[in-house]
């Protein structure tokens, strides 16, 4: 190794972007973040600007390395995970965006869905992609951009559009254009990849008006793609997974049945399910998990609540009931239960295993009693029981019992609402000593990419757990609340 010590993962979310330097095992040595706008021009819209993104995950990157007093010839790697389908088109000349990035959560394409689901072609896409037809996977907004974007529309004739995922995007400014690649992990969220044969799919490229060669390379997770060096020496980049899966790899969930949850501002459960894709029969998706080197592609079911953590920062900033985010426990801790309240947290629609794209936020119960603490607690709740419809229909997809939930992010800080998450599943809730998983994922995958770590198994032995929450709710109550959440959830539904 040299003198070559540490990894640094890049980790682009979807309001600010980190940079984090891990030493060999797995300890965080330093963080730099920096926030950055979201543009919401209209209803349901929301758009990042890409140079925006960009210069903050480059401002933090060259922060980071100074707060931990290192060096370019420090870092062995670097590892990049991101938010996923937020798409990009840029120009391959000039490197310059032709429009604002459309972000995962907007709803624009929604329509345009709808009319795919007319037509039939659910099935089809279900079949090649693992995927639902949802306005949240890039293909559409790929779609939006050359229908409405005169510049992306022109590009595209000339050859000379570059369409990406947010990694692609990093990785294309990082090696000064050089490279235009992807992972299998961000590919296989686009809708328009191919996750069996693994390549782009031909006819799912013709359905939504996308020439291949706007499109990045594919390739493994794990593996060195090209190098930078605006951090003043060259270092490769050599592992890139979208957030999810990259979080699901730093919670060392490779083996098959193990699941993990990130709590941010959406949730994300995901099932590490081996080399086998499972077809969900309850509206779950199946997504490539990684690829390492050469080795086969691994697969997960993956079931998403698009409200999580917003639903706090609603509290905070559309009622004002709290002051800042982590002030929710202690409000929410101030009443032994919630009086009957439900909050159903369905801001942009319901995700799995519901998928109501036309679903609405919504409380219901209230009485008079109904405090801004009884609100507070149900909000969290809301987001407990979400996970706990996953996670039900995970195991009944998967055909295999849950031992114990892997917890990270935000929320899994928050222990009211982690014991009320272990009380309602039954099953053990457990926390790691390390909860920036996410970037951990990236920097293992870094790692493993330019030999540092031969195995994921040498990798294995450095998860710890720092806490478990062991369920202590009698079943027949956890019924009882169940159903409370099955009616609610039944009342914000759109009755399409």
């Amino acid at each position: 190794m040299g003198g070559m010590k540490y990894l640094l993962a890049l980790d682009q979310g979807t309001t600010s972007s980190r940079s984090i330097i891990f030493d060999p095992q797995g300890k965080v040595i330093a963080v730099a973040q920096k926030e950055f706008t979201q543009h919401y021009p209209q209803p349901g819209w929301v758009e990042h600007d890409a140079e925006e993104i960009w210069e903050t995950q480059l401002k933090t990157a060259k922060e980071v390395l100074k707060k931990a007093k290192l060096s370019a010839k420090d870092i062995s790697a670097i590892g990049i995970t991101n938010q996923r389908e937020t798409t990009v088109a840029w120009s391959k000349k000039t490197g310059k965006p032709v429009a604002k990035a459309i972000v995962w959560q907007d709803r624009r394409t929604a329509k345009f869905c709808d009319k795919l689901k007319a037509k039939g072609e659910a099935k089809r896409i279900g079949a090649k992609t693992g995927l639902v037809i949802d306005a949240y996977f890039s293909a559409t907004k790929m779609h939006w951009f050359l229908q409405n974007v005169p510049e992306a529309k022109a590009l595209a004739k000339a050859d000379e559009l570059a369409f990406g995922t947010i990694d692609s995007w990093l990785l294309w400014k990082l090696t000064e254009g050089q490279v235009h690649a992807t992972d299998v992990s961000n590919a296989s969220r686009t809708m328009l990849y191919n996750i069996g044969t693994g390549k782009w799919d031909a006819d799912l490229l013709k359905l939504f008006g996308v020439s291949a060669s706007a499109l990045p390379e594919v390739k493994p997770s794990s593996g060195v793609f090209g190098e930078t060096s605006l951090l003043g020496g060259s270092i490769p980049i050599a592992g890139i997974a979208g957030d999810q899966q990259s979080a699901l790899f730093g919670q060392v969930c490779t083996q098959p049945g193990m699941v993990k949850n990130t709590y941010g501002t959406g949730c994300f459960m995901l099932m590490h399910t081996g080399t086998k894709r499972i077809v969900s029969t309850n509206n779950l998706l199946t997504t490539v998990a990684w690829q390492l080197g050469d080795g086969p592609m691994e697969y997960a079911v993956e079931g998403s609540v698009f409200i999580a953590g917003a639903v706090v920062q609603w509290l905070r900033d559309g009622l004002g009931i709290i002051k800042k985010s982590s002030d929710v426990e202690e409000l929410a801790a101030s009443v032994p239960d919630t009086g009957g309240v439900h909050v159903v947290p369905a801001f942009a629609g319901l995700g799995a295993p519901h998928w109501d794209q036309h679903a609405r936020g919504l409380i219901c119960g209230m009485t008079r009693g109904t405090t801004k603490a009884h609100i507070a607690r149900a909000a969290l709740e809301g987001i407990a029981y979400q996970v706990a419809d996953i996670l039900n229909a995970m195991q009944a997809d998967a055909d295999m019992k849950l031992r114990e939930l892997r917890v990270d992010g935000g929320a899994s800080n928050n222990n009211l609402m982690m014991q009320f998450q272990a009380d309602i599943l039954g099953v053990p809730v457990v926390r790691p000593v390390v909860t920036e998983t996410t970037a951990l994922g990236a920097a293992y995958l870094a790692g493993l990419g330019v030999g540092l770590w031969k195995s994921p198994k040498e990798i294995a032995s450095q998860w710890e757990a720092e806490k478990r929450f062991k369920p202590a709710m009698a079943p027949a109550k956890r019924k009882t609340l169940m159903a409370g959440w099955a009616g609610a959830l039944e009342r914000a539904r759109s009755g399409e």
